[in-house]
């Protein structure tokens, strides 16, 4: 059965400065910055959220249902989708906006600033999640603030499990509003950096919203993983990369190896394994949607790391 996928559609605009931001920022002059940086390569990608996690999902022979809003620039990416065979029914074009667009720029030391502009993310809202038809999970990954909230509750009141994927979403929710997010979640996805957000905006601890949840889900970079679940702790390895390329898209990649685990059953340890493979795979790659290895690569490379097949 299908997953849907709620969240952004986008062009990423990548860049790379070729020096270090701390060289560049004087911390005593933090107050008045007017720096600019010299970024000799750029490259136009397919990002955004919701298509990063597609494209994954399909590399593992899942069935992606994107629900989105892009603008009038968006031929590129529906003829895409096309090519890649991953429908568009629930891809909304807003006539009078821009398809979002991220413009991140990444040290020597492999440190990013980012700037995006939302474009028709703001009108994320007017789709309907009841409008995908049937569904076994639904993921709310980062999109315009009242489309994050409306899908969560149209998933909740469908009785739909619901992965909770704030990203850098999170800033634009008060506390309240993450809580509620949280109750109506079945799941709840975050890195490290946003866990500590979390927690520090809901005054939860990670103990306390892993009980409200069937899991919480941690990554922590080279570090790995940890899976909070049924009152157990799996700590999930990295999978070490065949060379660090780029880290834009791995937590989506990641993201698309949890979703497929749980649409096929697996349990967790294989669950995390798995997300942990396909973010490994991500990061050797330029941009967020340029590899392809085929799913019986992935079950190889997943044997290699592991000892044991997925399939």
């Amino acid at each position: 059965m299908s997953s849907l996928i709620c969240g952004s559609l986008a062009y990423d605009n990548i860049m790379q400065y070729e020096g270090r931001f701390s060289d560049a920022l004087l911390a005593d002059q933090l107050h008045k910055v007017n720096v600019s940086f010299l970024v000799p390569t750029m490259r136009r990608e397919f990002g955004g959220c919701a298509g990063n996690i597609a494209y994954n999902l399909k590399l593992l022979g899942g069935d992606p249902v994107i629900m989105a809003t892009v603008g009038v620039d968006s031929a590129p990416y529906m003829e895409r989708f096309a090519e890649l065979g991953i429908t568009t029914k629930c891809v909304r074009q807003i006539e009078s906006s821009f398809t979002g667009q991220c413009f991140i720029t990444t040290d020597a030391d492999g440190n990013q600033i980012n700037a995006f502009h939302p474009g028709a993310m703001s009108w994320s809202h007017e789709n309907k999640v009841a409008d995908a038809g049937a569904v076994k999970f639904v993921i709310v990954a980062p999109d315009g603030r009242d489309g994050m909230l409306q899908h969560a509750q149209q998933a909740g009141d469908l009785k739909i499990p619901l992965i909770f994927d704030p990203g850098q979403g999170m800033p634009m929710f008060g506390g309240d509003e993450l809580k509620n997010f949280i109750e109506l979640a079945t799941y709840v996805a975050v890195n490290d950096y946003e866990a500590e957000m979390l927690t520090a905006r809901t005054g939860l601890t990670l103990a306390q919203i892993a009980e409200r949840v069937s899991a919480l889900v941690v990554t922590r970079g080279e570090l790995g993983a940890e899976i909070f679940t049924g009152g157990k702790k799996f700590d999930i390895p990295c999978v070490q990369a065949d060379k660090i390329a780029d880290p834009t898209g791995c937590g989506d990649a990641f993201r698309a190896g949890m979703l497929h685990g749980l649409t096929e059953g697996y349990d967790w340890e294989t669950t995390g394994r798995l997300a942990s493979l396909m973010g490994s795979i991500k990061i050797a790659s330029q941009g967020p949607q340029n590899h392809a290895p085929s799913k019986a690569e992935i079950e190889e490379r997943f044997h290699k790391a592991f000892g044991y097949r997925f399939g």
